[in-house]
């Protein structure tokens, strides 16, 4: 237990120092909420999958899919890192930065109103992005309650409160820039602790090829070609549709989520996009494939007798709870925690700066000085960590500990409702703004519906998270599809903002050949 302490004070006084350090470059609202834009790439690309990856995905997520699809749960880590990372910073990376600076978008409503011409859009934009980031915060201290309760015996409340109080000390002290500079810290430690677990667990089988054979035994007649000999090791696993809904949820949803396309606002210059998307891709490999991987094994620590009883989440826990090293146990607490308050730190921020710039500043408060809005958004921080963390103790208390739902509802609304308009925002001239209204109120609505009617659903759809990624696809679909029947956009706001991809810039001629 001493060991166990320690480790996790270290990581607490390392972090309350990085905020205090760097608290005088967040003076400012640019500063506090994107870092000057002027984060290199390590820290860029280190901050994007911190944000990514948390206790939702290394306790919730490796589990449940890995549990129900065997080592076929491996292609949703890959998928993160391929589609998620990589083709998000390529695709979106470079025209983001410029746009967002252009328009002097800090935000993704902010983006909306100004890209679109509409200010409803935008705060209809900023309330979608408080309500739906609730859930998600609700998964991330919900997962990391397992591990504390199995590593130290304390009550869940205690868990919520510390996690809330270090994510408040730092992201109000230091804003943007000591977020990016923990979650570098804590991406590291997030690294080394996979491997080391995954090298740990394994080991405890006798080896890799030893668990795949004693995974490949394994059969469940409560799963749909459960019986199959070899299927939780097969090429796709027993449910390929469901394992594509969860890829595309997990991997896509990043390019719609605001927490995550804000990393491409502070991009410093264009080669720290290919550093950028390199690092990011290879630290998700790691991370998220080594959870999936980690949890495709799940069945050999575990019973269904055990899930049965004590749900999905507590298959990784029981894993870890196999572990006679304290020092590793230590280490796992360390992980988890850094890889959840990575995350949340993101989401308090992201949801502070929204409902400050885009709900309140002109429209609640008319004239906001930089002060005042530095003011408020620091408020806000704490009083959103707050709310949640009531939230996250009624979610317990009420029985709802499925991890993965939770976060499908929230990435579900989300993603479904800001990825269309934000993809071809940037892209296509013609994209309309009834458009994206239809694609803001199918998403969230279709996502609501399915958490009170989920029953009335169809078979494919009752999962929040097949529902979430429906909603994704139906959007890229929806968008062109009304742009291409209503009225065009105003000519003059779009030339505005795409006026930006046309200023000449001069490069050193080993970056081109020239005519």
């Amino acid at each position: 237990m001493v060991i166990k302490i320690s480790l996790l004070l270290l990581f607490f006084a390392v972090t309350i120092f990085i905020g205090l350090y760097y608290r005088k470059r967040a003076s400012n609202v640019n500063d506090f909420v994107l870092g000057g834009r002027n984060v290199g790439p390590w820290l860029s690309a280190f901050s994007y999958g911190a944000t990514y990856f948390s206790a939702v995905v290394f306790v919730g997520y490796a589990g449940q899919f890995g549990w129900r699809f065997g080592t076929a749960a491996v292609w949703i880590g890959l998928g993160n890192a391929f589609i998620g990372s990589m083709m998000a910073w390529f695709i979106l990376g470079r025209r983001t930065r410029v746009m967002t600076n252009h328009i002097k978008s800090a935000t993704m409503p902010e983006f909306f109103g100004t890209r679109y011409g509409s200010t409803a859009l935008k705060i209809c934009a900023s309330i979608i992005v408080f309500i739906f980031l609730i859930p998600y915060t609700a998964s991330l201290y919900n997962g990391l309650s397992r591990l504390f309760a199995m590593a130290f015996g304390i009550p869940f409340e205690y868990c919520i409160w510390a996690m809330g109080i270090l994510t408040a000390i730092f992201v109000v002290a230091g804003g943007y820039f000591a977020t990016a500079v923990n979650d570098f810290i804590q991406g590291s430690i997030t690294v080394i602790g996979i491997v080391a677990v995954i090298a740990v667990a394994l080991g405890s089988k006798g080896g890799f090829i030893p668990a795949l054979d004693s995974l490949a035994q394994v059969s469940d007649p409560a799963v749909a070609r459960g019986n199959v000999p070899g299927i939780f090791t097969s090429f796709l696993g027993p449910d390929p549709i469901s394992l594509i809904g969860v890829l595309i949820l997990t991997s896509l949803g990043t390019w719609g989520l605001p927490q995550m396309v804000a990393r491409f606002y502070s991009i410093k210059s264009e080669t720290m996009i290919t550093k950028g998307a390199i690092v990011s891709t290879f630290f998700a490999v790691f991370v998220a494939g080594g959870c999936y991987f980690l949890g495709s094994f799940g069945r050999i620590f575990a019973t269904p007798a055990d899930v049965r009883a004590n749900g999905f989440d507590s298959i990784i826990p029981g894993i870890l709870a196999n572990f006679n090293s304290d020092w590793m146990m230590g280490l796992i607490i360390v992980l988890v925690f850094a890889a959840s308050i990575s995350t949340l730190s993101s989401l308090v921020m992201s949801s502070a700066s929204t409902l400050t710039l885009d709900f309140l500043r002109g429209n609640i408060i008319k004239k906001m000085s930089d002060k005042m809005q530095l003011f408020i958004i620091r408020a806000l921080i704490v009083v959103f960590i707050i709310i949640s963390s009531i939230i996250a103790i009624g979610v317990y208390r009420g029985g709802i500990t499925f991890i993965a739902q939770l976060m499908g509802v929230s990435w579900g609304a989300l993603a479904g409702s800001f990825l269309a308009p934000f993809l071809y925002g940037l892209y296509w001239k013609k994209t309309s703004k009834p458009a994206v209204w239809v694609c803001f109120i199918f998403s969230t609505s279709v996502m609501i519906l399915n958490v009170l009617f989920r029953g009335s659903f169809p078979a494919l759809l009752q999962s929040p998270i097949n529902a979430g990624a429906f909603c994704m696809l139906a959007g890229l679909i929806i968008v062109p599809l009304i742009s291409w029947i209503t009225k065009a956009p105003d000519k003059s706001v779009v030339d505005r903002c795409f006026s930006c991809y046309d200023e000449t810039v001069t490069v050193k001629v080993k970056d081109d050949l020239g005519s």
